[in-house]
């Protein structure tokens, strides 16, 4: 990574989350107005820029591949509460809200982000490396727990419509966190170099030559910032919600957009810090964060709702519909076949980013 622990960003990617935290505090559960709308949007965008900046410390602090992993499950697990908040509270309206934050999820990662980094690294440099058994490994992991969590629902016969009887639920819970774990302890432990950055030239990146670590004290002070701002992306984002809905039903549109505004404003941060490393010839780190985001969010997710559950009173809609199966199994046939190669040209990017364009297309008109 090539944060800079003595910037002079230092001051303000400190104070910012601390701001938007207050204005979180200062505006949660309120009706707000339009101008206090807009101030809480700044706070939010100053969030996520300060987000990616920890980040990008702690991971030089950690190296890589835990580096990647710290904002994927952050924002993950403070997603999943989001998720399991709004579900408590919503009654029957948010009986598909797992589902389509999932989906959406899987969707921005795979594709948007997957896409965006591709692009942008292959642009940059003619063709960009990753390393395939690594990046396939995620690929297979996303695939299997994508299809037993909201794929398999539409199609079993226990519990009519697209919901899991309580022991699927719990069958598919379990398997999740299991293959979630497993994941984690390949990536860190057994198989780590897979998951190593690979420069233009073939050269694996175990460290950062330029740079040196930032101290414990610092990594640590990140650490807690970048909680604190993730906090504020996701609390803040909810605060505008009501004003993203409005303008949605003003428009017309479906009321499952709301749920992909909201996804694509919780993964900026993500989103940032990806295509960041993919412009300084880092594509495997951009594809651990990309995959290890989607990861998380079914991993997590899933046993999450499961427990929660137990005090949800209404349906659980997992299930996708038929046009979510055909963008999700697109998504990882292609997937596949830019995976096998190791390497990317813009094609691939761009190929990636037209099935994300699709999947926005056909949200606004289904």
């Amino acid at each position: 990574m090539t944060a800079q622990t003595r910037s002079p960003l230092l001051h303000w990617t400190a104070v910012v989350p601390v701001l938007a935290a207050v204005a979180l505090i200062a505006t949660w559960g309120r009706e707000l107005p339009l101008t206090v709308v807009a101030l809480v949007a700044v706070f939010l965008a100053g969030a996520v820029l300060a987000a990616v900046h920890h980040a990008e410390v702690v991971a030089h602090r950690v190296g890589e591949p835990f580096g990647s992993l710290v904002l994927a499950v952050a924002v993950t697990v403070i997603e999943v509460a989001l998720i399991v908040t709004l579900m408590i509270s919503g009654g029957g309206k948010t009986s598909s809200l797992a589902r389509d934050t999932v989906f959406a999820a899987v969707m921005i990662t795979c594709n948007g982000i997957l896409g965006l980094c591709l692009l942008s690294g292959a642009l940059r440099r003619r063709v960009a490396i990753f390393n395939s058994e690594g990046t396939g490994a995620a690929l297979a992991t996303v695939a299997t727990l994508a299809t037993l969590s909201l794929v398999l629902p539409t199609f079993t016969t226990s519990k009519l419509g697209s919901e899991f009887s309580t022991p699927q639920l719990a069958f598919a819970a379990v398997a999740s966190l299991g293959l979630y774990g497993l994941f984690v302890a390949v990536q860190t432990v057994r198989h780590r170099d897979y998951f190593l950055p690979i420069t233009t030239g073939g050269v694996v990146v175990d460290a950062e030559e330029h740079a040196a670590p930032p101290s414990t004290r610092t990594a640590l002070t990140s650490l807690g910032l970048l909680l604190v701002a993730l906090i504020a992306v996701v609390g803040n984002a909810k605060a505008v919600s009501p004003t993203i809905e409005s303008a949605v039903a003003a428009l017309g549109f479906p009321h499952a957009v709301v749920g992909i505004v909201i996804a694509l404003l919780v993964l900026l941060p993500e989103t940032l810090a990806a295509v960041r490393a993919a412009r300084r010839d880092r594509i495997q780190t951009s594809l651990n964060l990309a995959l290890g985001s989607a990861m998380a969010s079914i991993g997590l997710t899933i046993p999450a709702i499961a427990i929660a559950s137990i005090w949800l009173h209404g349906p659980l809609v997992l299930g996708l519909g038929p046009t979510q199966m055909v963008l999700l199994g697109l998504t990882f046939i292609v997937g596949i076949l830019t995976v096998v190669p190791g390497r990317a040209t813009p094609l691939q990017g761009g190929v990636h980013l037209a099935v994300f364009a699709a999947f926005l297309f056909l949200a606004v008109s289904p």
